[in-house]
This record gives structure tokens, sequence and C-alpha cells, in this order.
């Protein structure tokens, strides 16, 4: 099958005689399934799974494709018009692919891009606009910091950054002491978005280090429970001595 065939799919599903399910959806019912469609394939690629990775990414094209239709029924656009535009985007973006521009360097064609994108009505008023909402907190952190650093705010060395931190610390050293719970939360905010700082600039995507650090914590925490469980016990009857042991048991698996 091809492409084609995956539209044609989808158009049957919400035709006559199709699924009673996919014809009562809209646009806006489907909007949980893109989200979880994209995060499957992450957890795909995170786990360096192939065959994961291919079958979200055509579930994920499934969504693009069933929303386009969606879509097309309202006489909004259908998935034609999604491909022409991406298509479009794609060649003026890259004048030094498609057309006579010559860019050397990845610098000069983001420069070259976000002056595409300013011709596209893309030109924000702040220097931190469009990075959407929706984002999570550590991906939108991680934008708005990276758009802030190239408007020239932003510290000139990693130390100054150890430095807020510690601030940071403190004040929230302060809030716990006073029960303050609006302080507290607000505190470790601010926490939060320093350490966002740090990881950009060390160059580590924040959302990838603390996603690989969960996924650590749950083999090293199942670890705990099977080894646990093989010596005829339970987490939490188990000191937390006994613990550290099994803890540190997993760290060298």
């Amino acid at each position: 099958m091809n492409f084609q065939d995956l539209v044609d799919i989808a158009a049957r599903l919400r035709g006559p005689g199709g699924c009673p399910w996919d014809k009562e959806q809209t646009l806006e019912s489907l909007r949980p399934y893109l989200v979880e469609e994209f995060y499957e394939l992450i957890d795909a690629f995170d786990e360096g799974d192939t065959e994961g990775i291919k079958e979200e990414l055509g579930d994920l094209l499934f969504q693009i494709v069933l929303q386009s239709r969606l879509a097309g029924e309202e006489g909004r656009f259908d998935i034609n018009d999604v491909v022409d535009g991406i298509a479009r985007k794609m060649v003026n973006r890259h004048p030094h692919v498609f057309g006579g521009k010559e860019l050397k360097t990845s610098d000069e064609v983001r420069v070259r891009w976000e002056e595409h994108k300013k011709r596209e009505g893309k030109d924000y008023v702040s220097a931190i606009g469009g990075v959407p909402a929706s984002l999570p907190a550590l991906l939108r952190a991680r934008k708005l910091q990276m758009k802030a650093t190239k408007a020239g705010f932003d510290w000139e060395k990693i130390g100054d950054v150890f430095s807020k931190l510690n601030e940071e610390v403190s004040e929230l050293r302060e809030a716990l002491n006073k029960k303050n719970q609006a302080e507290i939360e607000d505190e470790l905010g601010d926490i939060f978005f320093v350490m966002v700082r740090i990881a950009n600039f060390v160059g580590v995507n924040p959302e990838d280090a603390l996603r690989k650090t969960i996924n650590k914590f749950i083999y090293r925490f199942t670890y705990m429970e099977k080894e646990a469980e093989q010596r005829g016990r339970k987490l939490k009857d188990m000191t937390l001595a006994e613990m550290d042991i099994l803890w540190n048991e997993a760290k060298k698996g």
C-alpha cells in the first residue's frame, strides 16, 4: 500500500458504512490521540526500537491524514493542501538547495530560515514570541531561554548560573522555613528554570535528560521489587538500608 491508500482508508472509515467510532470524531476530540501518538514515538526512539519507530511514525501519520480528512469535510483544507503547504515552505526556506542562494554553514542557514519566517508573517513582537504554550514545561523553558539568549539576555559564563542556582536554593529554604506553600512552589519553579539554563549552557536537552533519568529510576525500582520478591520480602517491609543495598545492585546492572 502507499500514501494514497492511507488517504482512501481514512475516507472510507468516515464514509457510509464506515467505522462508527471514526465517524463520531472531531478535530477537537482527536487532539489527545495526536499527543499520545507523538509521545509513543518518542518512547520508541528512546528504546532504540526500529520497528516501534516505524509503527509509531505510521500512527502519527494516520492522525495527520484523519484530521486532514475531517478538516476537508468542513471545507477548510484537505491532505493535499497540507502536503502542498509544507512542500512549498521547505523549498522557499532552502534557497541554497532549490535556488541560486549560496549558504555554506548551518549558522547562515538558520539566519536565512528566520528571515523567511518573517516574510511569511511569523515576525513576533517579542524576541521570545512564537513558543507554543502547550509544550511540556521543560521544553517550553528551553525554547524561551534560547530565544532570550539569541536576543543577548543571558549570563556570560556557567559559573554565574550556578551562583543564581545557589541563590534560588537559599530562597527555597527560606520559604520552607516559613511554610509558605505559594512561595515554596514559586521558588521550586525558579530552581527548575535555572536548571534548564544550565542544561542549555552545556548543550543538553533538559526534557531528554529528565526522561532518561525517569527510565533509569523505573528500571532500578522494578529491579528492587523483583529482588525483594525473590527473597520473600516486600519493599514496604524493608528498611531504607536494605533497599539501598538493592538499589546499588541495580546501579551495577
